[in-house]
């Protein structure tokens, strides 16, 4: 036999052995494949999954506005007045790296430190000054607790600032020193709420707005 039949006879021999396999043994590459090209895009989904965690991480749930009397927190009673202010400027920023928190937010964050603080002088000093018996006292203790909102946001401004400085390499110790005196006057402010422990504490009426930039 001439090396030429041999050869074609070798190969027509494979052909046959290789469409002979089982037809489940054909389905079983197919699916082993399919297989393949479903982990490779669940891969692929997860990866987008983590990145944009990681994008919702860095914004945070902070939510700014402008008006006040969503965020005051003076109503009630006093002795949470710490736990509150942390709801409105500190618990949003949970796990996120404060070095990547972006400069909109921070003004933001300012603008409401701003609200609390004007909402001391052009609201509850006068409605104090104007009041008596309980209802003072109770203008009082919201005021006491309407500066640790203030201080709070204050002093979240400033750790912001910090972490951010440090990120880029800058000197931040005149931050840290304000941080320093800031934290005094809101552990001061946080002790006598707590000292009120459960006593009635009325918000100031009215409104404030923005500072003019």
């Amino acid at each position: 036999m001439r090396p030429q039949t041999i050869l074609i006879s070798f190969l027509a021999i494979a052909a046959h052995s290789v469409w002979s396999l089982p037809v489940v043994s054909r389905k079983h590459t197919h699916a082993v494949a399919a297989t393949n090209c479903t982990s490779v895009a669940t891969e692929a989904t997860s990866k987008a999954a983590t990145s944009a965690n990681a994008t919702t991480a860095a914004v945070g749930t902070f939510v700014p506005t402008t008006d006040y009397s969503s965020f005051q927190i003076s109503g009630g009673v006093a002795g949470k007045a710490a736990a509150e202010a942390n709801a409105v400027f500190v618990d949003p920023f949970s796990g996120v790296d404060l070095s990547k928190v972006d400069a909109a937010t921070v003004t933001a964050l300012n603008v409401m430190r701003e609200l609390a603080e004007d909402a001391e002088t052009q609201l509850f000093n006068p409605q104090i000054s104007a009041a008596s018996g309980a209802d003072a006292t109770a203008l009082q203790i919201g005021k006491i607790k309407n500066k640790v909102l203030k201080l709070t946001g204050e002093v979240q401004v400033l750790k912001i600032k910090i972490a951010k400085g440090k990120a880029a390499g800058d000197d931040t110790s005149s931050e840290e020193k304000d941080l320093t005196v800031e934290q005094g006057k809101l552990t001061k402010n946080i002790a006598t709420d707590v000292k009120s422990v459960g006593k009635t504490s009325k918000a100031a009426t009215g409104t404030v707005s923005p500072r003019s930039s």
